[in-house]
């Protein structure tokens, strides 16, 4: 809790459908943020900068959830074939809102797509496609339950992120995760840097290493936490930076 009780008000930004001009948002993004003491507030995407202006001036903390692809126009490049379905209203606002809040040091949590957001968002890039880009890539759009874990992913020594999980999920710094993206973080720019890797190289998680609280995660906690407390930690972490800025 914050000031006086108070809990932190935290915004979810929405997925966005052009063809029926539908928001929406998973329930264990809003249902997790909930579960750690916070309030979700969702955040549709907007193409009017002083609406997400307005928006940062109220939260106390921001979600980057999951979704479709981003378009490389971001990153300078040209579409590959395998280039998903892309929703540029969705781009704009997210690369926008993320600058706003890296600059406010707001605290994020990102998730996924979300990940790949932050990264691009400071001038990195990510694969358009991991199985035509990087050679012997595992298997990273699961055929299992959403809550199950897949494959594993090294945790660095000393992150953030290592201290937002409870500690009996991971083993000798090794953690299994869920799995659901064909697009990956590439490289990292300042202030980021990675902090897990999946076995076949792909990066899992970055962090800033001069924010409050900022971290990016490849894997989807929102689906996991009902399951395993451990991912619910991700969830605290960023309700409790919020609540120390209220």
């Amino acid at each position: 809790m914050g000031k006086e009780g108070l809990r932190p008000l935290i915004g979810i930004t929405a997925d966005y459908d052009g063809e029926t001009g539908r928001f929406q948002v998973n329930e264990g993004y809003t249902g997790g943020i909930e579960k750690a003491g916070g309030v979700p507030a969702v955040l549709p995407p907007t193409g009017d900068f002083k609406t997400l202006e307005a928006w940062l001036g109220r939260v106390d903390g921001l979600l980057l959830t999951g979704g479709g692809d981003l378009d490389p126009v971001w990153m300078g490049e040209e579409p590959i074939e395998a280039l998903g379905t892309i929703v540029p209203e969705r781009d704009q606002a997210e690369i926008q809102l993320t600058r706003l809040a890296l600059r406010k040091d707001t605290p994020i949590l990102a998730v996924c797509r979300g990940i790949q957001v932050l990264a691009v968002a400071v001038g990195g890039s990510i694969y358009q496609d991991l199985a035509s880009q990087k050679p012997e890539v595992l298997k990273h759009f699961q055929k299992a339950p959403r809550w199950y874990p897949t494959h594993a992913v090294e945790l660095f020594p000393g992150s953030l992120l290592g201290r937002c999980l409870k500690g009996k999920t991971v083993t000798q710094g090794m953690l299994r995760v869920n799995s659901f993206h064909h697009q990956a973080v590439k490289e990292v720019c300042a202030p980021f840097v990675v902090t897990a890797r999946a076995r076949d190289g792909v990066i899992e998680a970055i962090e800033s290493t001069t924010h409050t609280f900022v971290v990016g995660v490849q894997w989807h906690p929102e689906a996991m936490w009902d399951r395993d407390p451990a991912f619910l930690g991700l969830f605290e972490a960023l309700v409790e930076a919020a609540a120390r800025a209220l």
